[in-house]
């Protein structure tokens, strides 16, 4: 599915630069600033910023004992 791009002149964007930021913001679509009728640069949404604690949470599943040993000899000291 292809996302609405919506597209703006550069002196348009410049006169309602933090308006239209915050509309991209809002409608997360991103907007195509353009100069003399040519694409020169993309505002995009910002991807939602994921905090690494819990980020793995529900990914990992336990089927045996983890504290009981092996029964394998090894040495710790090498």
């Amino acid at each position: 599915m292809k996302t609405h791009v919506s597209t703006v002149s550069a002196g348009d964007f410049k006169a309602r630069c933090l308006k239209l930021m915050d509309e991209v913001a809002l409608t997360r679509r991103p907007l195509l600033i353009t100069k003399h009728g040519r694409a020169v640069a993309r505002v995009v949404p910002v991807e939602q910023e994921q905090s690494v604690f819990g980020c793995m949470q529900g990914t990992v599943q336990i089927t045996g004992d983890i504290v009981a040993g092996t029964g394998a000899e090894w040495n710790a000291a090498g």
